[in-house]
């Protein structure tokens, strides 16, 4: 499991690039037949991606409970994914979820014995999956794509024209703080979250995919008087602190996965940066 602690702002400042990538994002989120883990102490948020492909993983075979204090991994967490890739089975001490391309699952807290599986090991399942501190139970359950909250973003001339499906959210389902669901650029578009915004109260992270080759994402991060940016490729997340802008600009249209824990599910509830301001 990769660990990454929390920052000041004002050290951040002073990274040169490698140590800001070293810092905020992971390049391998997939890695074939394994879990890898990343262990976030930005709100104790733990990010995984999983690709069961000539077996079936066992959450808890990968994630050493005793490293959270406690039997099993979900035993005081709630637990969200989207599928990005073919068509995937998770398994769960009582229940079992068959999920398509971009089907997303809720798993509550105190699930026990999860277990992911691809039905087709020629398209095996992309399983991006985000875990929170959670405080109550709540049921499990899938969201389809077309059950997610679907909104229309942006317009052509900024170049921002975007699809937001809304997975783990108030409207959909309740959850103890974890908000989840996935953008989509259209085509001509390249920019994302712009003009750029922060959220004190809440901390995000972005995974790229439909990045296509030879192609990238300038991923914008930083307070907004000192902003920074980090080129991120297909299949590749970071992790955006509180007090950071969170924005993106591709070289060609593209997808990202966000996900936000903290104080509030409060979509709107931003922080907007007067453009003026912005350096």
């Amino acid at each position: 499991m990769k660990v990454n602690y929390n920052n000041n702002p004002r050290d951040s400042r002073t990274y040169d690039t490698e140590r800001l990538r070293d810092e905020y994002l992971t390049e391998t989120m997939f890695k074939e037949d394994d879990i890898v883990s990343v262990y976030s102490h930005i709100d104790r948020i733990v990010i995984l991606g999983v690709l069961p492909k000539n077996e079936d993983l066992e959450l808890d075979r990968f994630i050493n409970s005793k490293d959270f204090g406690v039997d099993f991994f979900l035993q005081r967490r709630e637990f969200g994914l989207i599928n990005l890739g073919g068509k995937a089975q998770i398994k769960t001490k009582s229940e079992s979820y068959d999920l398509d391309y971009l089907d997303g699952l809720y798993l509550g807290m105190s699930t026990e014995n999860v277990e992911f599986c691809s039905l087709d090991i020629n398209n095996p399942a992309l399983l991006y999956c985000i875990s929170a501190p959670a405080h109550h139970k709540y049921p499990s359950r899938i969201i389809k794509q077309s059950e997610a909250n679907y909104i229309v973003l942006g317009v052509q001339v900024h170049s921002n024209e975007r699809i937001i499906r809304q997975y783990l959210h108030p409207e959909v389902l309740p959850t103890c703080q974890l908000s989840m669901g996935v953008t989509c650029l259209k085509e001509g578009s390249v920019w994302n979250t712009m003009p750029p915004h922060t959220h004190e109260r809440r901390m995000e992270a972005y995974f790229y995919f439909d990045v296509k080759p030879q192609q990238v994402v300038f991923h914008m991060m930083g307070e907004p008087e000192e902003t920074r940016h980090v080129v991120m490729r297909n299949h590749q997340m970071i992790l955006s602190p509180s007090w950071s802008i969170h924005s993106g600009c591709g070289t060609q249209n593209y997808s990202f996965i966000w996900g936000m824990l903290g104080e509030n599910q409060t979509f709107d509830d931003m922080d907007f940066v007067d453009m003026n301001t912005i350096k």
